[in-house]
């Protein structure tokens, strides 16, 4: 057995891993951002290569990575996007339950409760992403406004609960999420949304609300992927993502709260105007 870490090496150790997610955030935010401001198929191919990455890692964590589960997931991923790319919105929509229907009798395997939940997860991601962004008007900026949200989130949550501490969130799920960490993400993200309603002339008090709304989903969302984890014994969804993990580890928060804005938005104003119906109020 080798001796425990001393306070000193666990402090390189936080640094050199604060580092790489820094340089990974670095490489990976502008191709982020790109993709979302030029729009049409380079966002679209994005999401799509997303959601295949986010279906395979689920696949991979619940034990349901049969070959015919990874090609019938993989299959109908493209169709979404291909469909959607169509702006046939109806047929992006009905391939997801119907290839949860499929995938439920293709797996074999003891995973089959939690292997159709990998296609619903990340059709639901890929659907809501393009939405969002489908708005001529004001799409790049309602999708800019929940990537803020998510991101503000993230990076106020792990510096609050690193510097403040205090009581954890639910230890039993993400021991290492704080009360303080959440309450500094929605508290960020309410002084965005403020800011970011004076800057685009926007109503402030619906954007307050939406960007805490969006804050606390997107850490359900991180909380609720934790869970997955804790349930199959994996500490990361995969290696893919230095410092982070994998692609479940680092958009759990962008898929609940994408899926979440896209919701409200077709409800307000439909499929075709979401980020309109996201931003004005």
């Amino acid at each position: 057995m080798g001796e425990p870490a001393t306070a000193g090496e666990a402090t390189t150790g936080r640094h050199s891993n604060l580092m790489i997610r820094v340089i990974s955030a670095i490489v990976l935010v502008p191709i982020a951002l790109g993709a979302a401001y030029v729009g049409g198929p380079f966002w679209l191919a994005l999401a799509c290569l997303a959601a295949i990455g986010l279906f395979w890692e689920w696949q991979y964590l619940v034990g349901g990575a049969q070959t015919s589960v990874l090609a019938a997931g993989v299959f109908v991923l493209v169709m979404i996007g291909a469909a959607l790319n169509l702006h046939d919105i109806g047929m992006a929509v009905y391939c997801v339950p119907a290839a949860v229907l499929a995938i439920a009798t293709f797996t074999v395997t003891e995973a089959r409760f939690w292997a159709p939940g990998g296609i619903a997860y990340a059709g639901s991601a890929l659907i809501a992403s393009v939405l969002v962004r489908l708005d001529r008007d004001v799409g790049f900026e309602a999708l800019l406004f929940v990537f803020l949200m998510v991101w503000l989130t993230d990076i106020l949550g792990y510096f609050a609960g690193r510097g403040i501490g205090g009581p954890k969130l639910w230890v039993r799920v993400s021991p290492n999420k704080t009360w303080a960490g959440a309450i500094a993400g929605v508290a960020g993200c309410v002084l965005c949304a403020a800011a970011f309603a004076v800057v685009d002339g926007r109503a402030m008090l619906s954007l307050i609300a939406l960007g805490a709304l969006l804050s606390v989903v997107a850490q359900l969302g991180d909380l609720g992927e934790s869970a997955l984890k804790r349930q199959f014994g994996a500490k990361d969804s995969s290696q893919l993502v230095p410092g982070h993990g994998g692609l479940l580890d680092r958009l759990d928060g962008f898929v609940a709260a994408i899926v979440a804005a896209a919701l409200i938005g077709a409800l307000r104003s439909g499929t075709d105007a979401v980020g309109h119906g996201l931003l004005i109020w």
